[in-house]
C-alpha cells in the first residue's frame, strides 16, 4: 500500500499551525491587556499635597467584568482616571495592549483614546441639541473609523442594542435617566473599542435601571468586551467577575 508522505507532511503542518494559533491566542487570553504599576498619584490642595494613589499596582485581562469599590474619596475615580488618560500619574506606567498610553502626547492621547476605550460618565454627557442618534455618531465624526456613509447605519445597531432604536431621533431630555445612560453606553461603544470603563454609571438612577445598565454590561463582556465599573453599589459589584476594593489610595482586596 503506498503513502502520499507529502500530503501526510502537509496536513501535520497544517495541525501544527492551527495548534500554534490557538497557543497564541491563549496565551493573549492569559495576558493582562492593562497593566499599572507603581502608580502613585499626587494632588496639590490649599492644605498641603494629597496622595490620591500610593503605588498602585493591577492587572486586567480581556473579557473580565471588573467592579472598582471603596468609600468616598478612596481613590476609585483617580485610578479609573488613569486608565482613560483623563489624568496623568505622578509617576508609574499604565500600559494598555502595546501602547504606554502617559508617554502620548495629548493630541494623542486624544486620539487613541478614541478608537481603543468607551467612556461611560455618572451624568451621561449628552450633548442636549443633538437627537439620540446624532450623540451615538459623534465618537465615529472625530475619530473616522467608520466612513460617513456607515455611521448613522451603525448608531441605529447600537441603539438597538440598547433597546432604544424607536427613540433615535428623540432629543436626549426627551427620555428617561436610564435610557440617556443606555445611550451614553451605545456611544461608547460607536467605535468598537475593546475596553468600557464607567465611573459611577448608575449613581443617578433607580434600582430597576441601574440593574438594566449592568444586564447590559454583562452582555457586552459576553462579546468579548473588557469592562472596568467605579461603583458605590455592592449589590451590583456582585454581579462582576472581581471585585477591587481600594482604601486610602492603596488596593486593600483584588
Amino acid at each position: 500500500m503506498s503513502v502520499n508522505l507529502s500530503t501526510r507532511r502537509q496536513s501535520s503542518e497544517a495541525s501544527i499551525t492551527t495548534n500554534d494559533r490557538r497557543q497564541e491566542e491563549s496565551n493573549r487570553a492569559n495576558e493582562p491587556i492593562i497593566e499599572m504599576r507603581r502608580i502613585i498619584k499626587t494632588f496639590q490642595t490649599p492644605a498641603g499635597e494629597f496622595d490620591a494613589l500610593k503605588g498602585v499596582d493591577a492587572d486586567f485581562y480581556p473579557g473580565e467584568f471588573v467592579s472598582v469599590v471603596g468609600r468616598s474619596g478612596s481613590g476609585k475615580s483617580t485610578l479609573v482616571n488613569m486608565i482613560t488618560g483623563i489624568d496623568r500619574p505622578t509617576s508609574g506606567t499604565v500600559k494598555i495592549a502595546d501602547t504606554y498610553v502617559h508617554d502620548l502626547t495629548e493630541g494623542d492621547m486624544a486620539r487613541w483614546r478614541g478608537r481603543h476605550l468607551g467612556i461611560v460618565f455618572q451624568f451621561y454627557q449628552l450633548l442636549p441639541m443633538l437627537s439620540l442618534v446624532e450623540n451615538v455618531m459623534l465618537p465615529m465624526d472625530i475619530s473616522d473609523v467608520y466612513s460617513p456613509a456607515e455611521r448613522e447605519e451603525r448608531a441605529l445597531e447600537l441603539l438597538r442594542l440598547v433597546g432604544l432604536e424607536d427613540e433615535a431621533d428623540k432629543l436626549p431630555s426627551a427620555v428617561s435617566g436610564g435610557q440617556q445612560q443606555s445611550v451614553a453606553i451605545a456611544r461608547a461603544l460607536a467605535n468598537d473599542p475593546p475596553i468600557i470603563v464607567a465611573d459611577e454609571p448608575t449613581g443617578n438612577l433607580d434600582s430597576h435601571a441601574a440593574a438594566a445598565v449592568f444586564d447590559l454590561f454583562a452582555e457586552l463582556v459576553a462579546r468579548g468586551k473588557t469592562i472596568l465599573v467605579v461603583t458605590h453599589d455592592l449589590s451590583l459589584a456582585q454581579r462582576t467577575t472581581r471585585i477591587l476594593h481600594i482604601a486610602d489610595g492603596e488596593i486593600v482586596k483584588n
